[in-house]
């Protein structure tokens, strides 16, 4: 082994992210993730709770950690049925299952004005749409 590779250091192996959101109501947005999006309450302390489902998982602060507006996209094995729950249970629908090159994908907006994007593995037998810039930023 050359010197060189000997004295690089150890790369440190990630083990997940965790995105944190700045809510204005925290039961408000409780009630939002556990009652609509069917997640799962992990923990709550103070102005701070954590919901999970399967293994993605959200942090949510009461009026401090962030801005309102974020975006985050979840990964999901197929939108179509998660489209399907989140339409019948209320949740506001900012873009239906969408085709694009990266992913068939889907956008939810949070009580707060996050935008989360849920998307799956796109279909090779449909045609690819063109990106909409539904913010300003593009």
């Amino acid at each position: 082994m050359p010197e060189s590779e000997a004295l690089r250091p150890t790369p440190a192996r990630f083990e997940g992210v965790t995105p944190i959101l700045r809510v204005a109501s925290l039961p408000a947005s409780l009630a939002f993730y556990e009652g609509v999006l069917g997640f799962r309450l992990d923990w709550r302390a103070g102005p701070m709770a954590g919901v999970s489902r399967d293994r993605a998982g959200l942090m949510l602060c009461e009026g401090s950690q962030g801005r309102p507006g974020t975006w985050v996209w979840f990964g999901v094995e197929d939108v179509e049925p998660l489209f399907g729950e989140y339409s019948a249970a209320g949740a506001t629908i900012r873009l239906g299952p969408t085709n694009y090159p990266w992913a068939r994908e889907f956008h939810v907006e949070d009580p707060d004005g996050h935008v989360l994007r849920f998307g799956s593995e796109p279909l090779d037998d449909r045609p690819f749409s063109e990106w909409v810039a539904w913010d300003q930023g593009g």
